[in-house]
């Protein structure tokens, strides 16, 4: 079980989340994708160590000293091997990058996530599901619209939880399998190297405890950004909607809107909604 930052702050992962990124990910690339004959005697899922060094032509013992945070600087040229040995995309490459940068750590954010007045100003003009969330998810305001749409949206709910542990929120998605798993990829990539803000810290370790599927999620070490999109969900009241998501940052704050296509039956089924949430 992986309960990292869920327990310390200076647990291994935190200390050392280069070797981390690295085992997880080798664990999750198959033989046959990096082109090794499988055998019958493999004891560990996915690649041995050595066959990551050997196909990212780098030293068995190097790549041990990786893994192991004895050496926790390699050169971006043995990051970029590793990364295609490896199977990363551009956002997990980037983030493997990030890790093996010598740098010094951001300073931390001091003062609270802050709605600004405008944007309260706004919610309240909008006519489409609106709300402001925070880096781990927290609902931070939200229009009436957004209630009616979700009532997980109301602030003060974190949606992440919501997703992981809240039934109803669950049956809401349509494709709620994928949906954890891109909130919780890009809960990682929010926290880069934040792994001491007590926000995050309580929210790892809460869904940690609470959730299996969280446990195997974030065990994975995926990384993703969780932009705009297209997304259907089930409307308890009006049935499907096939919905445009934006995400709009404002100061520290995110803004994100649903919205439909014009002329479809999501529209319709939208503007039937607001006439039963609005006054």
């Amino acid at each position: 079980m992986d309960v990292s930052m869920g327990v310390s702050a200076k647990d291994e992962e935190s200390e050392n989340r280069l070797g981390s990124y690295l085992r997880a990910r080798r664990e999750l690339v198959t033989p046959a994708q990096a082109g090794i004959p499988a055998g019958g005697n493999r004891r560990v899922p996915g690649l041995r160590r050595e066959e990551v060094a050997l196909l990212a032509g780098i030293s068995a013992d190097y790549y041990l000293r990786l893994e192991r945070g004895r050496d926790k600087n390699p050169s971006a040229q043995v990051l970029d091997s590793l990364a295609r040995v490896l199977r990363l995309d551009d956002v997990e490459r980037t983030y493997l990058l990030g890790l093996g940068a010598a740098r010094p750590r951001a300073p931390r954010r001091k003062r609270p996530e802050h709605v600004p007045a405008r944007v309260h100003q706004l919610l309240a003009h909008l006519q489409i599901p609106a709300f402001v969330e925070g880096r781990a998810f927290d609902v931070l305001a939200a229009n009436p619209m957004a209630v009616a749409f979700s009532p997980r949206l109301r602030p003060g709910e974190n949606r992440l939880r919501s997703l992981l542990l809240d039934p109803e929120e669950q049956a809401f998605h349509q494709d709620w399998p994928q949906a954890a798993a891109g909130f919780v990829a890009a809960l990682r990539t929010t926290i880069g190297d934040d792994t001491d803000n007590p926000r995050f810290v309580e929210l790892v370790g809460e869904l940690a405890l609470a959730s299996a599927r969280f446990r195997t999620l974030w065990a994975r070490h995926d990384v993703r950004n969780l932009d705009g999109g297209t997304t259907t969900v089930h409307h308890p009241v009006v049935g499907d909607l096939r919905l445009h998501r934006d995400k709009l940052p404002i100061d520290d704050v995110i803004l994100v809107v649903y919205y439909p296509d014009k002329d479809t039956d999501s529209d319709e089924r939208l503007r039937l909604l607001a006439t039963l949430a609005l006054p």
